[in-house]
């Protein structure tokens, strides 16, 4: 598996994957992306709901981006977090130190920690982050339960269909909690009516600033 470094839009980094043609972030920025669709449409959106502790699950660890964003607004914010994450593909360590290094000192500590932080077991990140990564498949594991919010983070549909399927979708469903969140960048029409189908209250909202047009949250009633 070939990677490639490469910068964004907003200066952030992302990885190229050869083999697939796809990059790990959007290419019109990477920090803005996972501000927007993950922190701010997901994880804040249940902090703004009175939760009094937060569980996350994300599809696709990645470079952990993701989780360490997380961390540093669970420990700004003191609300307590459990957050899961599975990938099947870890990346190699020295990929994600030259990357961490592209950003501002908060977020590269938290990039470290995350990155660290060893699979199959709880860590805490800081007082209010506990970490659990998983090295699994997500089509043959068994998910988490009680679960507030999902980072959709996988590959796109027609790179990773089997990640995208009413399978998947459907054991998601019922390890989340009553008025849990789904996030996604994803908001093909296919995508959304198989969350509707599946039980899903869903909305498309705007997309990053200067990014894609639109983005999708499904909500479990």
């Amino acid at each position: 598996m070939k990677l490639t470094i490469e910068s964004t839009a907003d200066g952030s980094p992302t990885l190229y994957r050869e083999d697939i043609d796809e990059h790990y972030h959007s290419i019109k920025g990477a920090l803005a992306e996972s501000m927007h669709v993950y922190i701010d449409k997901g994880w804040r959106a249940a902090a703004n709901s009175s939760i009094p502790k937060i569980s996350v699950f994300e599809v696709g660890f990645g470079s952990g981006l993701n989780a360490a964003l997380t961390a540093l607004e669970a420990s700004n914010s003191s609300v307590p977090t459990i957050y899961y994450s599975v990938e099947l593909y870890p990346l190699p360590a020295n990929t994600v130190r030259v990357m961490a290094s592209e950003y501002h000192e908060d977020l590269k500590a938290a990039l470290t920690a995350v990155n660290a932080a060893p699979w199959g077991m709880p860590i805490e990140i800081n007082p209010c982050f506990t970490l659990n990564k998983m090295h699994d498949n997500l089509l043959t594991m068994k998910i988490p339960s009680n679960i507030d919010v999902v980072y959709f983070d996988a590959f796109a549909p027609e790179k990773q269909p089997e990640i995208w399927s009413e399978e998947i979708f459907r054991k998601i469903f019922h390890a989340m909690n009553p008025g849990g969140r789904l996030t996604t960048y994803c908001a093909k029409g296919v995508i959304r009516r198989m969350l509707q189908d599946i039980g899903f209250s869903c909305e498309r909202l705007p997309g990053p600033p200067g990014g894609k047009r639109e983005i999708l949250r499904a909500t479990k009633q």
